[in-house]
């Protein structure tokens, strides 16, 4: 099963809106998904909530009495949305399961910061530096021409992980959220620019 952990300690980072994207596209592609969420607060859940029937299916943790929450049966893709301060056995746990790990962040001294000491936490697993596990970055809410943009990439060049992508900034995150809906579920012409900027993202994980 591929199994990406969309993670990073720093509360804002964009993690909710990476995850449930993702999620949304590979449904479109027909996989079997599930979105499954790390936080207590549940807000993935809440959201699948609100997605219409009519669009291409996405499910939740399957969650029996006296047992483990688990991926229902069937699955082949599923996505892991992490909450803020993500660290310690929970994060070990999750990286057991994981193919890959996304992280977001935004080209701030603040967020690059609190990056930074994931990223060497993630470094010193032993999964990780066996290649076991593949670690991408995404730029959340920025413009790749701007000089924000090249010194987050040269930031993480040093740790020598891809910069994936840059998503910008923008209300159609917000808009197709509150309906329970993703970018992929909205018609290609709509979304033609922000398509574009996932398709590393989503080839990356295809991979």
């Amino acid at each position: 099963m591929t199994a990406v952990l969309i993670a990073n300690p720093k509360g804002g980072a964009g993690k909710s809106t990476l995850a449930t994207n993702l999620a949304g596209y590979l449904a479109r592609q027909g996989h079997a998904v599930m979105l499954g969420d790390l936080d207590v607060q549940q807000s993935a859940r809440e959201w699948l909530a609100l997605r219409p029937d009519f669009l291409a299916p996405i499910r939740s943790w399957e969650v029996a009495p006296n047992a483990p929450a688990r991926p229902p049966r069937g699955t082949t893709h599923a996505v892991l949305d992490s909450p803020a301060g993500f660290h310690g056995k929970p994060l070990d746990k999750a990286l057991k399961a994981a193919s890959h790990v996304l992280v977001p962040v935004q080209p701030s001294l603040f967020d690059i910061l609190a990056t930074r000491r994931f990223l060497e936490v993630l470094q010193a697993e032993k999964t990780v530096r066996k290649g076991q596990i593949k670690v991408g970055v995404v730029g959340m809410r920025v413009d790749a021409r701007t000089r924000a943009a090249g010194e987050l990439e040269r930031f993480f060049d040093a740790y020598e992980l891809p910069v994936l992508s840059y998503l910008r900034d923008t209300q159609l995150y917000v808009q197709v959220a509150a309906q329970g809906a993703t970018l992929f579920d909205l018609a290609p012409h709509k979304v033609e620019r922000d398509l574009e900027q996932w398709q590393p993202i989503t080839a990356w994980v295809d991979s």
